[in-house]
C-alpha cells in the first residue's frame, strides 16, 4: 500500500500540474497574456481604457465604448518562442536514473496564439461585443530521458474561451459592461512511472466546459483623461477523463489499466486597472496594474469516478501574482502610430513550491510596436516584447511540496528567455 500511495501521489501531482505548464516561460501561472498585437506593443499597458483596437475588450468589456459605428471586427495573432532549459541532478532514494544528470532539453514549444473580436454598435449607448480567445494552455515537452522525468514528462494544455458582452454609456463621463465567459479547457499530461520496467509513461487525460463572466467600467473625468476597471471571474472546472497506467506495473499495488476520474481545479480571477493621459495631441502615456488571485488553487482533489474516493490532495499555495506596465505612444501621422513599454511581472510561484513542470519566476517585459491605418476602414498593428525571468532555481527535496522520499531529490538551475511577435488586422465597416 506505500507503493500504491507513492504512485497515486506522482499521478495526482502531475494532474494537478498539467494546467499549469504551458506558460512557465512567458506569464505568470498559466496564463497566455498574448490576447492584443496592439497593447503588446506596450508590454499591455493601458489595455483597459478606449483605443482604436477593440481587443482591451478581454480586460475591460466597458472599453468597448470606443468602437465605431457599425460592425468592427479584428483578429489578432501572436508568434510565441520560448526557451527554457532545466540543468539538474537527481539523487534517488530506491530509484535511479541512468544518465540522473541529463538536462531537459529546450522543454518550451513554440506556439501560436490567435485572438479574435467584434463589436457592433447599436446606437450612441448600446455596444454589443464577442470574444474569442485561448487564456490558458501551450506545452512542454522535456527530453524523454532525463534526470527529472519521474515529476515530468510531455505536458500540453488546449482551451477557447467565448466571451459575449453588453456594454453601456451611462453619461459622458461613465461607461459600465458586462458580460458571459463559456470556456472549454482540454489537457493531457505524462510522466515517468518509476514502478514499471523501463519507466514506462502514464498520463492523465481530461476536458470540461464551464462558466465565468466579466465586467468592467470606463471613467472619463476630464478631457485627455481616462480610468478603466476591468474584472474576469474565476472559472471551476471538474475536468471528466482518464488515468492510464502502463501495463507491466511490477509492485505498485495498482493495475494496469484506465481508470475514470474528476479533476477539479478553478482557473483564477482577475482585476485590472488602467489610466491613459493624453500629454499633447499626439502623445499618450498609459499604465496598468493587474492582480490575478492565484490563491484560489489552494489544495485541489483528484477523485476515482467508481466510488468517490479522493485518489489524493495537493496543496499548491500559490501566493497571488502581479503585473505592473508602463508605456507610451506617439502619432508620426495621420497614418503611423509608435508605442513602446516595460512591465514587471510578479509571478505566484517561488523556490518553495517551484516545480519542474512550472519553473515559473518574476520577469521583465520590454516591448516596441506599431499601428498603420491604411484607410477609413483597414489598420494593421505589429508588437514585439523580449521576457527576461530573474535567476530562476528548482529544488525538489525535503519540505518541497512535490517532493516524494520514495523517489528522491532533484535540484536544478533553469536558463529561460521569450521572444514574441504579434500582428493583427483590424477592419470597419
Amino acid at each position: 500500500m506505500v507503493w500504491a500511495k507513492n504512485k497515486t501521489l506522482l499521478i495526482t501531482t502531475s494532474a494537478i500540474a498539467l494546467s499549469m505548464v504551458a506558460s512557465a516561460a512567458h506569464a505568470g501561472g498559466f496564463a497566455l497574456r498574448e490576447q492584443s498585437a496592439y497593447y503588446q506593443g506596450m508590454s499591455f499597458a493601458g489595455y483597459g481604457t478606449t483605443s482604436d483596437s477593440i481587443s482591451s475588450m478581454f480586460w475591460n468589456p466597458a472599453s468597448l465604448m470606443g468602437a465605431g459605428e457599425g460592425l468592427t471586427v479584428e483578429a489578432h495573432n501572436s508568434i510565441i518562442l520560448p526557451y527554457s532549459d532545466i540543468d539538474g541532478t537527481f539523487s534517488g532514494n530506491g530509484f535511479t536514473i541512468p544518465g540522473s544528470t541529463a538536462g531537459s532539453g529546450d522543454i518550451a514549444s513554440d506556439a501560436w496564439i490567435p485572438a479574435s473580436y467584434a463589436a457592433y454598435r447599436l446606437n450612441d449607448q448600446l455596444v454589443f461585443g464577442l470574444g474569442i480567445n485561448a487564456p490558458f494552455g501551450l506545452t512542454t515537452k522535456p527530453d524523454f530521458s532525463w534526470a527529472g522525468q519521474y515529476y515530468s514528462r510531455t505536458s500540453k494544455v488546449f482551451s477557447l474561451n467565448v466571451n459575449p458582452t453588453v456594454t453601456y454609456q451611462v453619461n459622458d463621463m461613465i461607461a459600465i459592461a458586462a458580460g458571459v465567459q463559456g470556456q472549454y479547457i482540454d489537457v493531457s499530461l505524462k510522466t515517468a512511472d518509476p514502478f514499471s520496467g523501463g519507466a514506462r509513461t502514464n498520463e492523465i487525460k481530461g476536458d470540461d466546459i464551464s462558466f465565468g463572466a466579466t465586467a468592467g467600467i470606463t471613467i472619463k473625468p476630464w478631457k485627455g483623461t481616462e480610468i478603466g476597471v476591468g474584472y474576469r471571474s474565476a472559472i471551476g472546472h471538474n475536468l471528466d477523463g482518464d488515468l492510464i497506467l502502463p501495463s507491466g506495473v511490477p509492485t505498485s499495488g495498482i493495475a494496469a489499466g484506465t481508470y475514470a476520474i474528476g479533476l477539479g481545479m478553478m482557473t483564477p480571477d482577475m482585476v485590472n486597472i488602467s489610466a491613459k493621459q493624453s500629454i499633447t495631441d499626439k502623445i499618450r502615456v498609459l499604465g496598468t496594474v493587474e492582480w490575478t488571485n492565484w490563491s484560489r488553487l489552494k489544495s485541489p482533489r483528484a477523485e476515482l469516478d467508481s466510488n468517490g474516493a479522493t485518489i489524493t490532495t495537493l496543496h499548491f499555495n500559490y501566493e497571488d501574482g502581479w503585473f505592473f506596465s508602463l508605456g507610451g505612444e506617439y502619432d508620426f501621422n495621420e497614418q503611423l502610430t509608435l508605442r513602446a513599454g516595460l512591465a514587471y511581472e510578479i509571478s505566484p510561484i517561488d523556490e518553495d513550491i517551484r516545480s519542474t513542470r512550472l519553473p515559473d519566476n518574476n520577469r521583465w517585459w520590454l516591448s516596441a510596436g506599431a499601428s498603420y491605418a491604411l484607410n477609413d476602414h483597414l489598420a494593421f498593428d505589429i508588437g514585439y516584447s523580449h521576457l527576461i525571468p530573474e535567476s530562476t532555481k528548482i529544488d525538489i527535496g525535503p519540505g518541497h511540496q512535490d517532493y516524494n522520499a520514495s523517489l528522491g531529490t532533484y535540484k536544478a538551475d533553469v536558463d529561460s528567455n521569450v521572444n514574441i511577435f504579434s500582428a493583427s488586422l483590424r477592419y470597419k465597416f
